[in-house]
């Protein structure tokens, strides 16, 4: 506008310019001029609030009237903080976290200089807000990043309020220690205060005192009990993905398979699993446990295997870890409220989104939880509680409760952001009925997410700590007259970090917490409801989509389900049916588990091992191969051999035999098979024919209840009612009469007696006989087809004297013959001796 009516003339705009840049100039050295001016110290600390709202005023004018000349905060290049964020504070201890009269509070951390340039006469100090009754009131605070006047408090006074240290060069890290009588604080009233900490310090482009950073933490203040304290159920996960395999070796012992040895590395000291047990143990806690896990731990105590992506395996190296965490889990649940998850924790919201609708797939569950049951009281010495059940992040909808109450579960652990009370302004006891003798046990969400997230960065865990305090004292200050139980279910497989925090946060509590305490599971089941608490349950159409998109595919448990089948079949033959039952049994419960969201290759790859294995195991036990055979004659015995390459033995088999054609082969009645491990056995079929004929045989095994098991074998039967021997005697007697008849012809044309005519006929015929070594030879000629050489004219004579010659041993025809043709060089026409043998 300026510039336009410059354009136009107007007199006035250079004034209006000159007021304009001086307005500014006072502006922005204002805060410098008042800056080196003294200032009473009697009113120093009680204006540093307005002023330092002042100077964030006039940094603001300055910076927008200097924005042609300087760059501003975000167009600096490098600059990683600015304002209050310049400098990045964690606190690292605060103690004690819940504060009585008379103690000293101590806070230790870090700070570090994020911004371009170096901070100079830094100095770290407390601010202390207003108590906070709500929990709202905590969130809205939690949420805050920069500094504002006014909502953050103000600076505590004192000697040891501050500390200094000092100039900071960009990315300097410094530490600090505040150390200071909790009345210091001047918290008057019962509430949970915000306790800021701040760097104060000057820039080179900003040379006056102002807060460079700051960090928020929760001071819940009590001073006496509360008339009705929170009962506070705070569950303890001991759960982890599935190690074990399906495989075991082929000793007596079935030395298990793992998949690799991490479980090892979670059971060590330090580790995720050993952690959890050592802090959980002095815990007002309720134990909820995997029976998968205590499975798995038991098979290290003993050797076991792992398996390489080679497909070989090593000796595992983790007994000893699991010897030493199994007594320590014993010691510490002893007299203690467990309760455990169907064993492998299936995945509850997948089965009633995608597995309902596969026949069988909901008869798992009962199963697994019996194996819970059982596992959990063998290895832990204990009876557990099989009652609850927990879908992912307490998710549900009527789906959900359908299939979680399935197995005999009544009460299903739900959170408050599934199931929301939003016509209360407190937060309600956890139990309320849902309906067909089922409770909903709601735990609070705020409470149950506080320690998720990475823990290990710098002060994430004091913070963490802090919050949750505050939250369970501003939830019993909500209805102070109204006594309530809430629950805690934090995530499922918590880390080292994360247990720590989750310990320390609850050991507070139980020492110094005025406002809660422990309570079993068991008893905020059977608390009384609060008769304005949600009580509906959420529709399938309000799940979140993000847990549905991490569900298990139908496909996976159509394929749960055939390998339940090829189990289940593979059992009835065996001698030992528990070594597969066992592994097996666990295994594909183990592919349905929860600990699979996220990995659906991973998962995919499982089921697939585990069916593969099997599938090869049930191979071993097959038919062998035959060759294609011949029936002499119209009844006969055929051999089918079943080969066992497993190392126990199989009964209760039966092999059966069909003919495909019909030509009245009888194969016979079906035989039971009974094969010890590592040998085969010869069944023999008595068959009869009513034709000959060629016929393939299909040999089948079957299971008591009449499945077929395994590949059926086909061979081929070739039926003759007449032995190959007989035909070679009726062949050659045959031959016999042929020739015979030659013999007749020759012997009467040498003879004579024949006409004129006849004798031109004689001679033509009779030419070839007079040269002597050729007699006989148009007749070998005419009965030589399809018989060979070497055949004589004496064989003729000899079935001449007896057309009925009666079988002889294969061959026999055929060295009489050749006998029989010395003689007939002759030209006898008698019968000889060897005829006779040929008779018989």
């Amino acid at each position: 506008m300026a510039e336009a009516a410059e354009n136009q003339g107007t007199p006035t705009a250079p004034v209006r310019r000159w007021l304009r840049g001086t307005a500014v100039v006072l502006l922005t050295t204002g805060p410098l001029i008042g800056g080196l001016l003294p200032i009473p110290a009697a009113t120093a600390a009680t204006s540093q609030d307005a002023t330092t709202a002042l100077q964030a005023g006039s940094q603001a004018h300055a910076a927008g009237a200097s924005r042609s000349r300087q760059p501003s905060a975000a167009q600096a290049p490098g600059r990683t903080g600015t304002g209050s964020q310049t400098a990045g504070i964690s606190i690292s201890t605060l103690s004690p976290a819940t504060p009585e009269k008379g103690d000293t509070l101590s806070v230790t951390g870090t700070v570090t200089n994020n911004g371009r340039e170096p901070i100079t006469d830094g100095r770290i100090g407390l601010r202390i807000g207003q108590g906070a009754k709500s929990r709202s009131a905590l969130e809205q605070n939690a949420g805050r990043k920069e500094y504002l006047p006014g909502a953050d408090g103000r600076e505590v006074s004192g000697k040891d309020a501050t500390t200094k240290v000092g100039s900071m060069r960009p990315g300097i890290r410094r530490t600090f220690k505040l150390k200071l009588p909790v009345s210091a604080l001047k918290m008057r009233s019962a509430g949970v205060y915000q306790l800021g900490v701040t760097l104060t310090g000057q820039t080179r482009q900003r040379p006056y005192d102002q807060i460079l950073g700051i960090e928020r933490s929760f001071l819940p203040w009590q001073s006496s009990d509360s008339e009705n304290k929170t009962g506070l159920t705070y569950l303890w996960p001991l759960i982890s993905s599935s190690h074990l395999t399906a495989k075991t070796n082929s000793d007596e012992v079935q030395t298990p398979v793992f998949r690799n040895d991490d479980l090892a590395k979670e059971l060590a000291p330090g580790g995720r699993l050993q952690q959890l047990v050592t802090l959980g143990k002095d815990l007002p806690i309720t134990w909820m446990i995997d029976p998968d896990l205590l499975a798995s731990v038991d098979a290290m105590t003993e050797n076991y295997e792992v398996q390489k992506k080679n497909g070989r395996t090593v000796p595992g190296k983790g007994q000893a870890y699991a010897k030493q965490w199994l007594m320590d889990l014993q010691g510490a649940v002893k007299g203690e409220e467990v309760a455990t998850l169907p064993f492998a924790d299936p995945d509850l919201a997948s089965l009633a989104h995608r597995g309902r609708s596969v026949p069988g797939a909901l008869s798992n569950l009962g199963p697994a939880t019996e194996r819970a049951e059982e596992t959990t009281a063998s290895i832990l010495h204990t009876k557990p509680s099989t009652d609850y059940a927990w879908p992912v992040d307490g998710a549900v909808d009527p789906g959900i409760v359908d299939v979680a109450t399935s197995a005999g579960a009544h009460n299903v652990i739900a959170r408050s952001d599934s199931l929301r009370d939003t016509a209360l302004s407190y937060t309600p006891t956890s139990a309320r009925p849902i309906g067909g003798g089922n409770t909903a046990l709601v735990a609070d969400a705020r409470l149950s997410r506080i320690f998720d997230g990475d823990l290990t960065e710098p002060g994430a865990t004091s913070k963490a700590v802090q919050r949750f305090l505050g939250e369970t004292q501003a939830l019993t200050s909500q209805v102070p007259n109204k006594q309530r139980n809430v629950l805690v279910a934090p995530q499922r497989m918590p880390t080292a970090d994360q247990a720590q925090a989750m310990a320390l946060a609850l050991s507070s509590l139980q020492k110094d917490g005025r406002w809660a305490e422990g309570s079993d599971l068991s008893e905020a089941a059977k608390a009384k409801p609060d008769p304005g608490a949600n009580r509906r349950v959420p529709g399938s159409r309000q799940y979140p989509a993000s847990l549905r998109k991490q569900e298990l595919p139908t496909e996976a448990y159509k394929q749960v389900q055939s390998t339940n089948r090829v189990v289940g079949d593979f059992k009835q033959i065996l001698t030992r049916d528990d070594r597969v039952d066992t592994p097996f049994g666990s295994a594909v419960e183990r592919g349905e588990s929860t600990s699979w969201r996220g990995d659906a290759k991973g998962a995919a790859n499982y089921r697939d091992e585990v069916r593969g294995y099997l599938v090869g195991l049930t191979k071993k036990v097959s038919l062998i191969q035959k060759s294609p055979i011949t029936l002499s004659g119209r009844s006969a015995t055929i051999p089918v051999t079943v080969q066992n390459n497993l190392v126990q033995g199989v009964d209760g088999l039966e092999l059966r035999l069909k003919s495909r054609r019909r030509i009245g082969l009888d194969v016979g009645e079906a035989q039971p098979v009974k094969v010890d491990g590592g040998h085969s056995q010869s069944v023999k079929f008595s068959t009869t024919a009513k034709a000959n004929g060629r016929a393939f045989v299909e040999a089948q095994l079957y299971t008591k209840d009449g499945k077929p098991y395994g590949k059926s074998m086909v061979f081929q039967v070739n039926v003759t009612s007449i032995t190959s021997t007989v035909l070679l005697v009726i062949a050659g007697g045959v031959l016999l009469v042929v020739l015979a008849g030659v013999r007749m012809y020759t012997t009467r044309k040498r003879n004579g007696g024949s006409s004129p005519d006849e004798g031109g006929e004689g001679e033509a015929v009779e030419e070839p006989d007079t040269d002597g070594p050729e007699d006989g030879t148009e007749a070998d000629d005419r009965a030589g087809d399809g018989t060979g050489e070497g055949v004589g004219e004496k064989d003729g004579d000899e079935a001449g004297e007896d057309a009925t010659a009666q079988p002889v041993p294969s061959g026999g025809p055929v060295e009489d013959a050749e006998q029989g043709g010395n003689d007939t060089g002759h030209g006898s026409g008698s019968a000889s001796g060897p005829g006779e043998k040929v008779d018989r």
